[in-house]
């Protein structure tokens, strides 16, 4: 899988990322944010690739309400629907890439290969420091009135 990197280790007393990326994969995001300009990552449990974030231009994917920040990767925010963060919550994801074609909403498609997520379950030790800082969510934005689908600081991100 190769390192993983984004948001470096946490400070003792401070919550694990919930979302990191490899080099493989942040390389990728760098030539995507380098033809595209800003880019934002959702990961959905819907249709297509189900289970692979899709990379989108900023501001093209409309956040909902429910859907949940799991941090910033080199300025790129990383949003989870809802009901997937329910199921993933006890989990640190960490997005990968590899060669092939995935759902060809993403970004990377027409490169001939897809963005894919890797999992850690979080420790227990983890999962109490995580409890202590819910995540913030697409209602959060709406109600301080940032902009939808693409924070610029998001508190407490690296």
């Amino acid at each position: 899988m190769g390192s993983s990197r984004g948001q470096g280790p946490p400070a003792a007393g401070d919550p694990p990322p919930r979302v990191l990326i490899t080099d493989a994969a942040a390389d990728l995001l760098l030539r995507l944010q380098q033809r595209h300009g800003p880019v934002m990552f959702h990961q959905s449990g819907g249709c297509c690739d189900g289970s692979s974030p899709m990379c989108y231009p900023d501001g093209e994917f409309i956040v909902g309400d429910r859907d949940v920040l799991l941090g910033v990767l080199n300025g790129a925010p990383v949003w989870i629907s809802g009901p997937q963060f329910e199921t993933w919550k006890h989990t640190q994801l960490t997005i990968d890439v590899v060669p092939g074609r995935g759902g060809g909403f993403s970004l990377e498609a027409p490169d001939g290969v897809r963005f894919l997520i890797r999992g850690r379950v979080f420790t227990d030790d983890d999962l109490a420091l995580l409890a202590a800082s819910p995540p913030m969510t697409g209602a959060d934005l709406i109600s301080r009135n940032w902009q939808v689908g693409a924070p610029k600081q998001v508190p407490g991100s690296r």
